[in-house]
């Protein structure tokens, strides 16, 4: 082998070491970790709110047992359900998440507003599937609570590195943009999972 092509090749390898250390001392490595983290807690996210989709269809059916002529109230819930369900969110895009969350807060209505009906039905109340999918339900709230608030942290610790000095020119040569969150507007509201006591006595019959 040539000396100039070991000239070269060392040239080479020179300038591939001086890139890596210029990139990890302008923050590359840890916004493509910071990245990652916030797509990890995204999946999350989306895997407990599914959860929650899950539960619909079996808690609508054991209420309907019960309470058939409950029409309006069992049609909210499948129909917010279907919403949600219909949406293709872009976790990069704030319209969309927009749009995801506000789906997300509608279906939780439309499901404290099923868990309420049911109080006035003694038997339904009783009934062990329904007992259990109410329990599935309040620990999938506490969940989504809990991812949400991770999530958000997540995206937060992400969009503060990345507009930080050096790493801002970094994300800006490489096009990593700030990443959209969940709004605040209505998170105490949102983060109340649901909940029904079931020791309060029926209403009496008018």
């Amino acid at each position: 082998m040539s000396l100039t092509v070991l000239r070269r090749a060392g040239l080479r390898a020179g300038a591939l070491a001086l890139a890596a250390l210029l990139l990890s001392g302008c923050g590359y490595n840890t916004i493509q970790q910071k990245d990652e983290a916030v797509n990890a807690a995204w999946s999350q996210v989306l895997n407990v709110y599914k959860r929650r989709a899950d539960l619909v269809p079996n808690l609508v059916a054991s209420v309907r047992g019960y309470a058939s002529h409950e029409r309006e109230v069992l049609t909210a819930v499948t129909e917010a359900r279907s919403r949600v369900g219909s949406i293709n969110v872009n976790a990069d895009d704030p319209a969309s998440i927009e749009q995801f969350q506000q789906a997300q807060g509608e279906l939780q209505s439309a499901i404290g507003r099923l868990l309420v009906v049911a109080e006035n039905y003694p038997q339904l109340k009783a009934n062990q599937n329904f007992l259990q999918l109410q329990a599935q339900l309040e620990g999938t709230e506490n969940r989504i609570t809990v991812e949400r608030q991770r999530y958000i942290q997540a995206v937060q610790d992400y969009n503060t590195y990345i507009r930080s000095f050096p790493q801002n020119l970094t994300a800006k040569l490489f096009g990593y943009a700030p990443k959209p969150n969940f709004s605040v507007e209505n998170e105490a509201e949102l983060a109340e999972p649901p909940t029904v006591d079931f020791e309060s006595p029926a209403p009496a019959a008018g």
